[in-house]
């Protein structure tokens, strides 16, 4: 390897170790003769924002392990790491185990602090201190993540080549996060790389040349205030065609979703593959959460093209139209209307009925009496003779 080469996989370690041993003699100084430390807290607090020195560092970790698996491919390379990884110095650690170690490290910081406060007791004056450099710690450690995160990012754009300037969208080349990125399967079974960066989900074919991987954009990449996303059942697709066609008559498609355009002009839609169901909900959910946003402010223009009033206008101004109401009104009354068709309806037939009952006693009571007039009669007669 080059000394180039050696730096950028190594980086600047050895510029660490005064910074530690700054916080080594600290310590010491601080501790008594027999041992204890009255105070840690004011140590940590000046000592911790020191630790932003590691942004540089952490920040070229992707690009470092991608130099180091490329230069792994030379035997003798390969030979020489072997070798160390088999000597007793290496514990059974391979290169990049030990290049990882100060990232490893740094997230346990806020770990090992919560337990030093968790065993201090409550009136002992290091309690604030301690939350404070608990919250220091946060900070650098998000500050990193932060920095890491751009790095990733603008390490990837860098590797994106474009087969037509179309393609080409400047909310890639401003992009400073990457939400989600992996490797999916498409309808036909092709392996497809995705970038789901901050505003824009692009998809690439994965090539290498000159032992230098880089990524093709496929079709149009797809602005995320653009992007419609459809959670799929497992099961056979058609789309065009068919999962069985991509993975056997006797399978079925599991583990997949589809992106497409919201606007169906451009005729652009993607059925994509996960692995497995781990894979695909971590995908399902990265899109979502990037399209949240610009589904809230869509259905926020949706309401501004209602008029809004509030219900003191609504009392105070009567007259004033309420487009709300009146189409809820408008429904309502159509709803009353429709029940009241019915009821009238259903009250004529019921008038009829009694009516008609009615008619039928009024009879049956008329036939009662000449009955019994004509009885009255007889007996009459009969009384008189």
């Amino acid at each position: 390897m080059s000394e180039e080469e050696l730096t950028h996989i190594f980086g600047d370690l050895d510029s660490y170790i005064p910074l530690h041993e700054d916080l080594l003699a600290s310590l010491g100084e601080a501790t008594k003769p027999d041992g204890t430390v009255e105070q840690i807290g004011p140590i940590l607090v000046k000592w911790l924002p020191r630790l932003h020195a590691y942004k540089g560092y952490c920040s070229n970790q992707l690009a470092a392990k991608a130099l180091l698996d490329q230069k792994k491919q030379d035997r003798r390379v390969q030979d020489f790491l072997q070798r160390c990884l088999e000597s007793p110095f290496s514990r059974k650690l391979d290169l990049w185990s030990f290049l990882d170690i100060p990232r490893s490290r740094l997230v346990k910081y806020p770990l090992l602090l919560k337990e030093i406060l968790r065993h201090t007791p409550k009136d002992h004056p290091d309690i604030q201190i301690l939350e404070e450099a608990i919250s220091i710690i946060q900070g650098v450690l998000s500050d990193i993540n932060l920095k890491k995160g751009e790095s990733e990012c603008q390490y990837y754009i860098d590797k994106l080549e474009y087969l037509d300037e179309k393609q080409k969208d400047p909310r890639i080349e401003g992009s400073k996060a990457l939400l989600c990125h992996g490797e999916l399967k498409n309808k036909n079974g092709h392996k497809l790389y995705v970038f789901l960066f901050q505003d824009i989900l692009v998809l690439t074919r994965p090539v290498t040349r000159n032992e230098r991987q880089s990524y093709q954009v496929y079709r149009q990449p797809i602005p995320v205030q653009e992007l419609l996303l459809e959670d799929l059942q497992d099961g056979d697709v058609k789309m065009g065609g068919s999962f069985r066609g991509a993975f056997g008559n006797s399978d079925k498609a599991k583990n997949i979703f589809r992106v497409r355009f919201q606007d169906p002009s451009p005729g652009q839609s993607h059925t994509l593959q996960a692995n497995d169901i781990f894979h695909k909900q971590q995908w399902v959910n990265c899109i979502r959460t990037a399209i949240a946003p610009f589904q809230r402010t869509a259905a926020a223009a949706e309401l501004k093209e209602l008029p809004e009033l509030s219900e003191e206008s609504e009392e105070n101004n009567p007259s004033v139209p309420n487009v709300r109401a009146q189409r809820r009104q408008s429904a309502m009354s159509g709803i009353t209307e429709m029940e009241l068709d019915e009821s009238t309806a259903e009250c004529s037939s019921i008038l009829d009925s009694e009516e008609a009952k009615g008619t039928k006693t009024h009879r049956t009571l008329s036939g009662h009496r000449k009955t019994r007039e004509k009885q009255l009669s007889s007996k009459r007669k009969e009384t008189l003779v």
